[in-house]
């Protein structure tokens, strides 16, 4: 037995022992001057704050192994707190309401720079960027079940689920290889295997942890293990997938990136500032400190902001053109005729019974209906991410960025946005690409391409459209 787990049986032996004390301890003594009055079942016992999941009722009902769950929640690393030694020095005299405040400015700023400074290296840096914060997230998430249920020892836990991690990013990863630079990497010998047979590839790597997974089964521990096993899917599918459909974003053009991931960072820091001066009703369980002045205050403010960055961007090719690979030059480019949404056009408003003109770019009403989505519904990411750290009785997910938490705590709305927006255009922007459609002939065989040559040949001779 390795010493992690002596310890934990001896603090599960501990609380065990102090649970049955405790028992003896509350037993009523009889008084008699006093009747005694039947005891109320502790199920339909009712308190003031029988809904706060930290209430005192409901702690001193939690079995031995849900107080140990406690105890090690207790040690995950925590980061809303968290000050680097020089700030804590410099504000050492203000109150520590101002003090979380000035903090959480001062890494905001940070971040956003830092944002910028990716933008600025362009779609692959974004890629990376995105490939980082998913692995983070995951660890993050990971860490949290491997810290509470650590007590069991169960085998193989971490490995298993950072194997899986690998398996997805390399099934959805591989799709989006396959998508944009299948015919440049079909030209490497060693890699054609890869394309051809990516997908069953990454079924195959799945079967071998699904196997390893069975193999690692302890009978005293199924239904834990299982739940991990459970854990770790939800956790990739939250995260993976979720990444996977950024990098599609990114695909479709800079700008359906960057204005979601601002509209949600405006929202967050907004609603955040109305709440903190002006914040007097609450607005739901989960989040405290949350009020429907900074949710109705940020939501007004990301729609104004969402307006504004959008009309700036649509002016620039960087941002508005899908990216693409090109076969001649060898690389990916950023250069297109801007489509009708990034070209201004006139519409007819009428006003008290007049007409009126204006002139704007289209995708300023997209831009429209995904700042609403990020100011409605964008915020429950982060209500679902609340209950989920309520649950095991934590504040943060790590303790990353100062005043912030960890990573996940910063991206748990962006999630649900990248969602939305893949949807989106999915449903109401895209259309066939012609290099996606030649990619895929390039992929065929010699004749194969012959074929769909002379029947494209025939059918547009047939309509007119061209004359050979």
């Amino acid at each position: 037995m390795s010493a992690t787990d002596g310890g934990g049986a001896e603090l599960r032996r501990r609380l065990l022992a102090e649970g049955d004390s405790g028992q003896q301890q509350q037993q009523p003594q009889e008084s008699p001057k006093q009747p005694q009055q039947q005891q109320q079942p502790p199920e339909c016992a009712t308190t003031e704050n029988s809904d706060h999941v930290d209430s005192e009722t409901e702690t001193e009902e939690r079995m031995p192994d849900e107080k140990y769950v406690d105890e090690m929640a207790k040690k995950l690393p925590q980061g809303t707190n968290k000050m680097p030694e020089v700030l804590g020095y410099v504000l050492s005299g203000l109150p520590d309401r101002w003090k979380n405040w000035v903090i959480r400015g001062i890494f905001t700023m940070i971040m956003i720079s830092g944002f910028c400074l990716i933008i600025y290296g362009g779609p692959l840096a974004l890629m990376v960027t995105a490939l980082a914060v998913q692995v983070k997230c995951f660890q993050e998430i990971i860490s949290i079940g491997y810290s509470v249920y650590r007590i069991h020892g169960l085998p193989w836990f971490r490995s298993l689920s950072w194997y899986f991690l690998l398996t997805s990013n390399y099934f959805f990863y591989g799709e989006n290889l396959v998508d944009y630079f299948g015919v440049a990497v079909s030209r490497v010998d060693s890699l054609r295997f890869l394309v051809k047979y990516h997908r069953f590839l990454s079924f195959c790597l799945y079967c071998i942890g699904f196997v390893w997974f069975v193999l690692s089964l302890v009978k005293k521990y199924y239904m834990k293990q299982f739940s991990l096993f459970a854990w770790t899917h939800v956790a990739l599918l939250i995260v993976v997938t979720q990444s996977y459909l950024i990098i599609q974003n990114i695909f479709e053009g800079l700008i359906w990136f960057i204005v979601p991931v601002s509209m949600i960072v405006c929202n967050d820091v907004m609603a955040y500032m109305f709440g903190f001066f002006f914040g007097r009703t609450p607005l739901i369980q989960l989040s405290p400190k949350k009020t429907w002045e900074g949710f109705i205050g940020g939501g007004f403010a990301t729609v104004i902001f969402g307006l504004i960055a959008s009309y700036f961007l649509c002016q620039f090719q960087f941002f508005v053109c899908p990216i693409e690979y090109s076969e001649t030059e060898g690389r990916m480019i950023i250069e297109c005729e801007p489509s009708y949404l990034f070209r201004p056009q006139e519409y007819s408003i009428a006003l008290f019974g007049a007409s009126k003109t204006i002139t704007m770019y289209p995708f300023l009403l997209h831009s429209l209906s995904m700042s609403i989505f990020s100011s409605v519904i964008g915020p429950f990411g982060g209500f679902f991410a609340s209950g989920f750290k309520r649950a095991f009785k934590i504040k943060d997910f790590g303790d990353m960025i100062p005043g912030h938490g960890g990573i996940m705590d910063r991206f748990d709305c962006q999630f649900l946005m990248a969602t939305f927006v893949n949807v989106y255009i999915s449903s109401f922007i895209r259309y066939a690409s012609p290099q996606k459609l030649l990619n895929m002939v390039y992929n065929l065989k010699p004749e194969e391409q012959l074929q769909l040559f002379n029947q494209l040949k025939d059918s547009l001779e047939e309509r007119n459209i061209i004359n050979l």
